[in-house]
């Protein structure tokens, strides 16, 4: 990124750096699962609140970047209101609803264990030339969601026999899980999720249209799929067969689950 001056003040293609800086919240986010996945390592405390305070942070975490990374695609591509909104600050609460993006997707992580897509960053396409850049666009979150879940599959492989305890391996294992699934989730062509915003721009006037009039409904038409038992079931499936894959262990993330439904135990 070119970097300038106007006025004393440091630009970045024509937008001021504080617009890159992350914010405070979720600064405090990220120390909050430092912290908690050093409490759940030595079990310190209470075990079952740390894993939950490590779990619910690391996944706000990664709700943050994944919506950052939209972001910073539409920005590079071309989009500089991105900025303007805060999207790239990583604050949590610049993205879409606090109550659909934030606390929907954590409850729906305490009760099904499931990595429900969560915050929006609304784009301005008309400043985006090109479909292939639209695509990029939405595949970035996505793409997020994907590394996350190698990264954590190498850590688990690797750092299992290094010690911690194994309600912290366990903590790991469901975030891991949680990301699988939103990876999962967020590839589906469903209208308005980032799987149909990606084969969008390359409809035809005709299939666009139609695609647009379903949009706003996407959270809605997600969760009719996942309601009806086979499309679920195959869901399912092909997730838990990924997972077998990828050598993440089933035993181990549902422990996970058991452990921050603390109210339970």
């Amino acid at each position: 990124m070119a970097d300038q001056r106007h006025g004393g003040e440091s630009l970045i293609l024509g937008v001021p750096r504080a617009a890159f800086r992350p914010s405070p919240i979720f600064v405090a986010l990220v120390a909050l699962f430092v912290t908690t996945g050093v409490l759940a390592w030595n079990e310190v405390g209470n075990i079952r609140l740390d894993v939950f305070g490590f779990v619910v942070s690391g996944w706000l975490v990664s709700l943050c970047l994944h919506e950052y990374a939209h972001a910073i695609v539409a920005f590079r591509a071309g989009d500089r209101s991105v900025a303007h909104r805060g999207y790239l600050t990583l604050n949590p609460l610049k993205y879409s609803h606090p109550l659909l993006s934030i606390a929907l997707p954590v409850l729906v992580v305490l009760l099904g264990g499931i990595g429900l897509p969560g915050g929006a960053v609304w784009v301005d396409r008309h400043a985006i030339p090109g479909r292939l850049r639209h695509t990029l666009v939405s595949l970035a979150g996505p793409a997020t969601n994907v590394v996350f879940t190698l990264v954590l599959v190498l850590v688990l492989r690797v750092g299992t026999g290094a010690g911690g305890s194994v309600e912290f391996w366990a903590g790991v294992a469901l975030l891991t899980f949680l990301q699988l699934t939103a990876s999962a989730l967020n590839l589906l062509p469903v209208p308005g999720l980032d799987g149909g915003n990606m084969i969008q721009p390359w409809l035809n006037r005709q299939w666009r249209r139609m695609y647009d009039l379903f949009a706003p409904y996407g959270f809605i038409l997600l969760f009719a799929l996942l309601w009806n038992p086979r499309i679920s079931g195959w869901f399912f499936d092909v997730v838990f067969t990924v997972g077998e894959v990828l050598g993440l262990p089933s035993w181990l993330y549902a422990a996970g689950l058991d452990l921050i439904r603390f109210w339970q135990g």
